[in-house]
Protein backbone atom coordinates (compact mmCIF):
# COMPACT_ATOMS: atom_id res chain seq x y z
CA UNK A 1 0.00 0.00 0.00
CA UNK A 2 0.64 3.28 -0.87
CA UNK A 3 0.52 5.92 2.30
CA UNK A 4 -0.10 9.33 1.04
CA UNK A 5 -1.42 12.67 1.72
CA UNK A 6 -3.73 15.09 -0.36
CA UNK A 7 -4.08 19.24 -0.30
CA UNK A 8 -5.68 21.18 -2.62
CA UNK A 9 -4.05 25.27 -2.85
CA UNK A 10 -6.13 27.68 -3.52
CA UNK A 11 -5.49 28.05 -7.19
CA UNK A 12 -7.25 24.49 -7.38
CA UNK A 13 -3.37 22.65 -7.98
CA UNK A 14 -3.91 19.25 -6.60
CA UNK A 15 -1.04 18.25 -4.88
CA UNK A 16 -0.25 14.63 -3.31
CA UNK A 17 2.71 13.58 -1.01
CA UNK A 18 4.50 10.02 -0.18
CA UNK A 19 6.86 9.69 2.28
CA UNK A 20 9.50 7.23 1.35
CA UNK A 21 11.40 6.49 3.74
CA UNK A 22 13.53 4.03 1.66
CA UNK A 23 15.21 6.94 -0.41
CA UNK A 24 17.08 9.64 -0.01
CA UNK A 25 15.68 10.88 -3.11
CA UNK A 26 12.76 12.71 -3.98
CA UNK A 27 10.35 12.93 -7.21
CA UNK A 28 8.47 15.94 -8.11
CA UNK A 29 5.63 15.00 -11.14
CA UNK A 30 3.35 17.39 -12.30
CA UNK A 31 0.64 16.14 -14.59
CA UNK A 32 -1.13 18.07 -17.35
CA UNK A 33 -4.77 16.86 -17.76
CA UNK A 34 -3.92 17.78 -21.37
CA UNK A 35 -3.19 15.02 -24.12
CA UNK A 36 -3.45 14.92 -28.15
CA UNK A 37 -7.70 14.27 -27.54
CA UNK A 38 -7.45 18.33 -26.47
CA UNK A 39 -5.78 19.53 -29.90
CA UNK A 40 -8.40 21.06 -32.80
CA UNK A 41 -8.42 18.29 -35.94
CA UNK A 42 -6.79 21.26 -37.99
CA UNK A 43 -3.81 21.75 -35.51
CA UNK A 44 -2.47 18.62 -33.85
CA UNK A 45 0.42 17.40 -32.44
CA UNK A 46 0.67 20.54 -29.52
CA UNK A 47 0.67 18.62 -26.72
CA UNK A 48 3.94 16.79 -27.94
CA UNK A 49 5.32 19.79 -29.06
CA UNK A 50 4.87 21.83 -25.77
CA UNK A 51 6.49 18.67 -23.98
CA UNK A 52 9.65 19.96 -25.93
CA UNK A 53 8.96 23.86 -25.25
CA UNK A 54 8.81 23.27 -22.02
CA UNK A 55 12.42 22.50 -21.42
CA UNK A 56 12.95 25.96 -23.86
CA UNK A 57 13.29 27.92 -20.63
CA UNK A 58 11.69 30.76 -19.08
CA UNK A 59 13.18 34.51 -18.90
CA UNK A 60 14.47 33.41 -15.31
CA UNK A 61 15.36 30.28 -16.04
CA UNK A 62 17.16 30.32 -19.91
CA UNK A 63 18.74 26.93 -19.55
CA UNK A 64 16.07 24.56 -17.95
CA UNK A 65 18.55 21.61 -17.86
CA UNK A 66 21.22 23.11 -16.27
CA UNK A 67 20.03 23.97 -12.26
CA UNK A 68 18.51 20.48 -12.36
CA UNK A 69 21.84 18.91 -13.32
CA UNK A 70 23.45 20.79 -10.29
CA UNK A 71 21.10 19.66 -8.15
CA UNK A 72 21.96 16.68 -8.65
CA UNK A 73 18.86 15.46 -10.61
CA UNK A 74 17.74 14.14 -13.75
CA UNK A 75 14.52 15.14 -15.55
CA UNK A 76 12.01 14.02 -18.39
CA UNK A 77 8.34 14.20 -19.63
CA UNK A 78 6.15 12.40 -22.05
CA UNK A 79 2.85 12.60 -23.78
CA UNK A 80 -0.16 9.96 -24.36
CA UNK A 81 -3.46 11.13 -26.08
CA UNK A 82 -4.57 11.81 -22.64
CA UNK A 83 -2.06 13.93 -20.74
CA UNK A 84 1.57 15.52 -20.26
CA UNK A 85 3.67 14.21 -17.73
CA UNK A 86 7.12 15.76 -16.25
CA UNK A 87 8.93 14.61 -13.47
CA UNK A 88 12.31 15.34 -11.80
CA UNK A 89 14.23 13.31 -9.28
CA UNK A 90 16.91 14.77 -7.43
CA UNK A 91 18.26 14.49 -3.73
CA UNK A 92 15.60 15.58 -1.37
CA UNK A 93 17.19 18.33 -0.08
CA UNK A 94 16.92 19.92 -3.26
CA UNK A 95 13.24 19.51 -3.40
CA UNK A 96 12.31 22.92 -3.72
CA UNK A 97 14.80 23.86 -6.19
CA UNK A 98 12.70 21.13 -8.54
CA UNK A 99 9.11 23.15 -7.39
CA UNK A 100 10.89 26.24 -8.34
CA UNK A 101 11.43 25.33 -11.64
CA UNK A 102 8.04 23.85 -12.81
CA UNK A 103 5.94 26.59 -11.04
CA UNK A 104 8.28 28.88 -13.50
CA UNK A 105 7.62 27.12 -16.73
CA UNK A 106 4.06 26.50 -15.46
CA UNK A 107 3.23 30.02 -16.52
CA UNK A 108 6.36 31.66 -17.66
CA UNK A 109 7.09 29.64 -20.89
CA UNK A 110 9.25 31.17 -23.31
CA UNK A 111 7.03 31.12 -26.08
CA UNK A 112 9.63 33.39 -28.56
CA UNK A 113 9.81 32.86 -32.28
CA UNK A 114 13.31 31.64 -32.18
CA UNK A 115 11.81 29.02 -29.11
CA UNK A 116 9.28 27.40 -31.17
CA UNK A 117 11.64 27.57 -34.34
CA UNK A 118 14.07 25.44 -32.64
CA UNK A 119 11.54 23.25 -31.16
CA UNK A 120 9.13 22.73 -34.45
CA UNK A 121 12.57 21.66 -35.90
CA UNK A 122 13.21 18.75 -33.31
CA UNK A 123 9.46 17.61 -32.91
CA UNK A 124 8.73 17.52 -36.87
CA UNK A 125 12.10 15.83 -37.11
CA UNK A 126 10.93 13.02 -34.82
CA UNK A 127 7.82 12.99 -36.63
CA UNK A 128 9.89 11.84 -40.12
CA UNK A 129 12.50 9.58 -38.53
CA UNK A 130 10.23 8.07 -36.36
CA UNK A 131 6.62 7.64 -38.29
CA UNK A 132 7.55 8.34 -41.92
CA UNK A 133 11.25 7.08 -42.55
CA UNK A 134 10.99 3.91 -40.35
CA UNK A 135 9.65 0.38 -41.53
CA UNK A 136 6.10 0.01 -40.24
CA UNK A 137 6.76 3.20 -38.80
CA UNK A 138 3.11 4.79 -39.57
CA UNK A 139 1.11 1.73 -38.93
CA UNK A 140 -0.55 3.99 -36.06
CA UNK A 141 -1.01 6.93 -38.45
CA UNK A 142 -2.92 4.65 -40.55
CA UNK A 143 -4.75 2.50 -37.60
CA UNK A 144 -6.33 5.36 -35.82
CA UNK A 145 -8.64 7.21 -38.39
CA UNK A 146 -9.60 3.71 -39.37
CA UNK A 147 -10.44 2.82 -36.24
CA UNK A 148 -12.05 6.07 -34.63
CA UNK A 149 -14.67 8.28 -36.94
CA UNK A 150 -15.36 10.70 -34.40
CA UNK A 151 -13.55 10.64 -31.25
CA UNK A 152 -10.13 12.48 -30.92
CA UNK A 153 -8.36 9.77 -30.51
CA UNK A 154 -8.27 8.95 -34.27
CA UNK A 155 -4.59 10.70 -34.18
CA UNK A 156 -2.10 9.71 -32.26
CA UNK A 157 0.12 11.98 -29.85
CA UNK A 158 2.44 13.14 -32.47
CA UNK A 159 -0.10 14.19 -34.70
CA UNK A 160 -2.06 13.59 -38.10
CA UNK A 161 0.00 15.71 -40.34
CA UNK A 162 3.77 17.28 -39.92
CA UNK A 163 2.73 20.40 -41.37
CA UNK A 164 0.27 21.17 -38.39
CA UNK A 165 3.60 21.59 -36.30
CA UNK A 166 5.45 23.27 -39.50
CA UNK A 167 2.49 25.85 -39.84
CA UNK A 168 2.15 26.75 -36.30
CA UNK A 169 2.08 29.89 -35.12
CA UNK A 170 2.72 31.28 -31.61
CA UNK A 171 -0.70 33.05 -31.27
CA UNK A 172 -2.38 29.31 -31.38
CA UNK A 173 0.47 28.12 -29.15
CA UNK A 174 0.07 30.76 -26.68
CA UNK A 175 -3.96 30.35 -26.76
CA UNK A 176 -3.13 25.89 -26.09
CA UNK A 177 -0.24 26.76 -22.71
CA UNK A 178 -2.79 29.59 -21.16
CA UNK A 179 -5.87 26.84 -21.87
CA UNK A 180 -4.38 24.03 -20.11
CA UNK A 181 -0.89 25.20 -18.57
CA UNK A 182 -2.46 26.37 -15.25
CA UNK A 183 -2.53 25.17 -11.57
CA UNK A 184 -6.09 24.14 -11.94
CA UNK A 185 -5.55 22.15 -14.95
CA UNK A 186 -2.98 20.29 -13.32
CA UNK A 187 -1.64 17.66 -10.25
CA UNK A 188 1.35 17.90 -8.57
CA UNK A 189 2.71 14.83 -6.82
CA UNK A 190 5.42 14.34 -4.45
CA UNK A 191 7.11 11.05 -3.29
CA UNK A 192 10.82 10.43 -1.29
CA UNK A 193 12.16 11.12 1.53
CA UNK A 194 10.04 14.20 2.39
CA UNK A 195 7.11 14.48 5.02
CA UNK A 196 3.95 15.76 3.79
CA UNK A 197 3.92 18.69 5.66
CA UNK A 198 6.87 20.04 4.33
CA UNK A 199 5.87 18.82 0.73
CA UNK A 200 2.18 21.14 1.06
CA UNK A 201 4.42 24.10 2.78
CA UNK A 202 6.83 24.18 -0.74
CA UNK A 203 4.37 23.38 -2.91
CA UNK A 204 2.31 26.02 -1.70
CA UNK A 205 5.07 28.43 -1.36
CA UNK A 206 6.24 28.09 -5.00
CA UNK A 207 2.56 27.81 -6.62
CA UNK A 208 0.04 29.47 -4.57
CA UNK A 209 0.54 32.68 -6.01
CA UNK A 210 -0.20 31.67 -9.33
CA UNK A 211 -3.53 32.41 -10.86
CA UNK A 212 -6.05 29.35 -11.50
CA UNK A 213 -6.89 29.76 -14.99
CA UNK A 214 -10.20 28.46 -16.24
CA UNK A 215 -11.82 25.33 -17.30
CA UNK A 216 -10.69 23.66 -19.79
CA UNK A 217 -13.17 23.62 -21.68
CA UNK A 218 -12.90 19.42 -22.83
CA UNK A 219 -16.58 18.37 -24.84
CA UNK A 220 -15.32 15.32 -26.48
CA UNK A 221 -17.80 13.63 -28.90
CA UNK A 222 -17.96 9.90 -27.96
CA UNK A 223 -17.61 7.51 -30.89
CA UNK A 224 -20.46 5.80 -31.92
CA UNK A 225 -20.50 1.80 -31.82
CA UNK A 226 -18.28 0.04 -34.46
CA UNK A 227 -21.02 -2.17 -36.51
CA UNK A 228 -19.04 -3.85 -39.67
CA UNK A 229 -15.70 -4.71 -40.16
CA UNK A 230 -13.00 -2.21 -41.63
CA UNK A 231 -10.00 -2.97 -43.76
CA UNK A 232 -7.44 -1.62 -45.74
CA UNK A 233 -4.32 -2.82 -47.59
CA UNK A 234 -1.08 -0.92 -47.84
CA UNK A 235 2.14 -1.97 -49.92
CA UNK A 236 5.49 -0.30 -48.31
CA UNK A 237 9.11 -1.22 -48.95
CA UNK A 238 9.39 -3.61 -45.84
CA UNK A 239 10.56 -6.67 -45.62
CA UNK A 240 7.73 -8.76 -44.47
CA UNK A 241 4.00 -8.43 -43.57
CA UNK A 242 2.27 -7.36 -40.97
CA UNK A 243 -0.88 -7.89 -39.45
CA UNK A 244 -2.75 -5.40 -37.75
CA UNK A 245 -6.50 -5.76 -36.06
CA UNK A 246 -7.92 -3.58 -33.40
CA UNK A 247 -10.96 -3.97 -31.23
CA UNK A 248 -13.41 -0.99 -29.37
CA UNK A 249 -12.82 -1.56 -25.60
CA UNK A 250 -14.60 0.36 -23.07
CA UNK A 251 -12.12 2.92 -21.11
CA UNK A 252 -9.74 2.63 -18.51
CA UNK A 253 -12.05 3.27 -15.31
CA UNK A 254 -14.47 -0.07 -16.19
CA UNK A 255 -13.87 -3.22 -14.63
CA UNK A 256 -13.22 -4.78 -18.66
CA UNK A 257 -9.57 -3.05 -18.18
CA UNK A 258 -8.48 -5.17 -15.85
CA UNK A 259 -10.20 -8.05 -17.36
CA UNK A 260 -8.67 -7.04 -20.66
CA UNK A 261 -5.46 -6.49 -19.47
CA UNK A 262 -5.10 -10.09 -17.94
CA UNK A 263 -6.50 -11.56 -20.73
CA UNK A 264 -4.16 -10.24 -23.51
CA UNK A 265 -1.40 -11.38 -20.98
CA UNK A 266 -2.52 -14.76 -21.19
CA UNK A 267 -2.33 -14.40 -24.94
CA UNK A 268 1.01 -12.97 -25.20
CA UNK A 269 2.45 -11.88 -22.07
CA UNK A 270 5.68 -14.12 -22.13
CA UNK A 271 7.29 -16.56 -24.11
CA UNK A 272 4.83 -18.98 -23.12
CA UNK A 273 1.63 -17.39 -23.64
CA UNK A 274 -1.36 -18.53 -26.44
CA UNK A 275 0.59 -16.59 -29.40
CA UNK A 276 4.10 -17.00 -28.94
CA UNK A 277 3.31 -21.19 -28.62
CA UNK A 278 0.21 -21.15 -31.35
CA UNK A 279 0.39 -18.95 -33.91
CA UNK A 280 4.69 -18.39 -33.64
CA UNK A 281 5.99 -21.75 -32.65
CA UNK A 282 3.20 -24.27 -34.11
CA UNK A 283 1.47 -22.64 -36.78
CA UNK A 284 4.61 -21.38 -38.30
CA UNK A 285 2.42 -18.08 -39.16
CA UNK A 286 4.41 -15.41 -37.60
CA UNK A 287 7.50 -14.09 -36.61
CA UNK A 288 6.20 -12.46 -33.69
CA UNK A 289 3.06 -12.00 -32.48
CA UNK A 290 1.32 -9.53 -29.63
CA UNK A 291 -2.07 -8.16 -28.17
CA UNK A 292 -2.07 -5.10 -26.28
CA UNK A 293 -4.80 -2.38 -24.52
CA UNK A 294 -3.91 0.88 -25.86
CA UNK A 295 -5.20 2.04 -21.85
CA UNK A 296 -6.60 5.36 -23.27
CA UNK A 297 -9.18 7.37 -20.41
CA UNK A 298 -11.69 6.99 -22.83
CA UNK A 299 -13.11 4.11 -24.73
CA UNK A 300 -10.04 2.86 -26.26
CA UNK A 301 -9.04 -0.19 -28.52
CA UNK A 302 -6.93 -3.93 -28.00
CA UNK A 303 -4.93 -4.18 -30.71
CA UNK A 304 -3.43 -7.70 -32.15
CA UNK A 305 0.16 -6.99 -34.12
CA UNK A 306 2.14 -9.41 -35.65
CA UNK A 307 4.69 -10.14 -38.10
CA UNK A 308 3.98 -13.08 -40.39
CA UNK A 309 6.57 -15.18 -42.03
CA UNK A 310 7.60 -15.24 -45.53
CA UNK A 311 5.06 -17.32 -47.72
CA UNK A 312 2.12 -16.80 -45.58
CA UNK A 313 -1.15 -15.68 -46.71
CA UNK A 314 -1.76 -12.58 -44.64
CA UNK A 315 -6.21 -14.07 -45.29
CA UNK A 316 -5.27 -17.49 -43.55
CA UNK A 317 -3.13 -15.80 -41.03
CA UNK A 318 -5.93 -13.56 -40.13
CA UNK A 319 -8.43 -16.19 -39.74
CA UNK A 320 -5.77 -18.13 -37.44
CA UNK A 321 -5.68 -15.04 -34.77
CA UNK A 322 -9.85 -15.40 -35.00
CA UNK A 323 -9.59 -19.27 -34.21
CA UNK A 324 -7.58 -18.40 -31.32
CA UNK A 325 -8.96 -15.33 -29.99
CA UNK A 326 -12.82 -17.18 -30.52
CA UNK A 327 -11.72 -20.01 -27.91
CA UNK A 328 -11.88 -17.48 -25.43
CA UNK A 329 -15.67 -17.27 -26.00
CA UNK A 330 -16.03 -20.90 -26.11
CA UNK A 331 -13.57 -22.24 -23.82
CA UNK A 332 -12.79 -20.87 -20.56
CA UNK A 333 -9.11 -19.82 -19.54
CA UNK A 334 -7.52 -22.62 -16.72
CA UNK A 335 -7.20 -21.66 -13.57
CA UNK A 336 -3.26 -21.66 -13.86
CA UNK A 337 -3.28 -19.42 -16.67
CA UNK A 338 -5.04 -16.82 -14.64
CA UNK A 339 -3.06 -17.28 -11.44
CA UNK A 340 -0.07 -16.99 -13.55
CA UNK A 341 -1.90 -14.10 -14.95
CA UNK A 342 -2.78 -12.46 -11.91
CA UNK A 343 1.59 -13.18 -10.47
CA UNK A 344 3.02 -11.51 -13.24
CA UNK A 345 0.82 -8.24 -12.63
CA UNK A 346 1.57 -8.46 -9.00
CA UNK A 347 5.51 -8.78 -9.52
CA UNK A 348 5.42 -6.19 -12.09
CA UNK A 349 3.69 -3.86 -9.84
CA UNK A 350 6.12 -4.33 -6.78
CA UNK A 351 9.26 -3.79 -9.11
CA UNK A 352 8.03 -1.07 -10.46
CA UNK A 353 7.29 0.51 -6.71
CA UNK A 354 10.68 0.28 -5.83
CA UNK A 355 10.91 3.32 -7.83
CA UNK A 356 9.69 6.26 -6.13
CA UNK A 357 9.34 7.85 -9.39
CA UNK A 358 7.12 5.44 -10.69
CA UNK A 359 5.28 5.93 -7.43
CA UNK A 360 5.03 9.67 -7.87
CA UNK A 361 3.12 9.42 -11.08
CA UNK A 362 0.92 6.57 -10.09
CA UNK A 363 -0.76 8.57 -7.44
CA UNK A 364 -1.10 11.58 -10.04
CA UNK A 365 -2.82 9.52 -12.95
CA UNK A 366 -4.96 7.67 -10.52
CA UNK A 367 -5.90 11.65 -8.99
CA UNK A 368 -6.84 12.16 -12.82
CA UNK A 369 -8.73 8.88 -12.97
CA UNK A 370 -11.18 9.92 -10.36
CA UNK A 371 -8.95 9.31 -6.55
CA UNK A 372 -5.25 8.90 -5.98
CA UNK A 373 -6.50 5.82 -3.56
CA UNK A 374 -7.37 4.01 -6.63
CA UNK A 375 -3.67 3.21 -6.74
CA UNK A 376 -4.54 1.02 -3.65
CA UNK A 377 -6.95 -0.97 -4.89
CA UNK A 378 -5.83 -1.54 -8.34
CA UNK A 379 -4.18 -5.59 -7.36
CA UNK A 380 -7.86 -6.43 -6.06
CA UNK A 381 -9.11 -5.37 -9.49
CA UNK A 382 -6.45 -7.24 -10.72
CA UNK A 383 -6.95 -10.68 -8.46
CA UNK A 384 -10.40 -10.92 -8.28
CA UNK A 385 -11.03 -11.35 -12.41
CA UNK A 386 -12.50 -14.53 -12.76
CA UNK A 387 -12.19 -16.73 -16.10
CA UNK A 388 -15.85 -16.25 -16.39
CA UNK A 389 -15.56 -12.71 -16.56
CA UNK A 390 -12.59 -13.53 -19.41
CA UNK A 391 -15.46 -15.31 -21.41
CA UNK A 392 -18.02 -12.79 -21.48
CA UNK A 393 -15.55 -9.86 -22.05
CA UNK A 394 -14.24 -12.23 -25.03
CA UNK A 395 -17.61 -12.82 -27.00
CA UNK A 396 -18.22 -8.62 -26.48
CA UNK A 397 -15.04 -7.50 -27.64
CA UNK A 398 -13.92 -9.99 -30.14
CA UNK A 399 -16.63 -10.22 -32.86
CA UNK A 400 -15.60 -9.06 -37.03
CA UNK A 401 -17.94 -6.64 -36.63
CA UNK A 402 -15.87 -4.70 -34.14
CA UNK A 403 -12.39 -5.17 -35.84
CA UNK A 404 -10.35 -2.78 -38.03
CA UNK A 405 -7.31 -4.74 -39.85
CA UNK A 406 -4.35 -3.22 -41.33
CA UNK A 407 -3.03 -5.81 -43.81
CA UNK A 408 0.38 -4.22 -44.03
CA UNK A 409 2.36 -5.71 -47.25
CA UNK A 410 5.78 -5.70 -49.11
CA UNK A 411 5.65 -3.91 -52.09
CA UNK A 412 6.39 -5.74 -55.58
CA UNK A 413 9.94 -5.84 -56.37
Amino acid sequence: MIIFERHTLGNGLRVIAHHDRGTPMVTSNILYDAGSRDEDPAATGFAHLFEHLMFEGTSNVPAFDEPVMMAGGENNAFTTNDLTNYYITLPSNNLETALWLESDRMRGLDLSEGRLSAQKSVVTEEFRQRFLNQPYGDMLLLLRPLAYKVHPYRWPAIGIDISHIEKADSGLLRRFYDRYYNPSNAILSIAGSVSPDEAFMMAEDRFGHLPAGGFNGRMLPAEPAQDERREITVHRPVPAAHLVMAFHTDGRKSREFYILDLLTDILAGCDSGRFPENLVRSKELFSEADIYLSGEIDPGLVIFSGRLKNGVDIRKAEEAVMEEISRLASETVTAAELEKARNRYESHRLISYLNASNKAFSLAFHELLGDAGGVNTETEQYMSVTAEEITAASSRIFRPSNCSVIYYLPESK
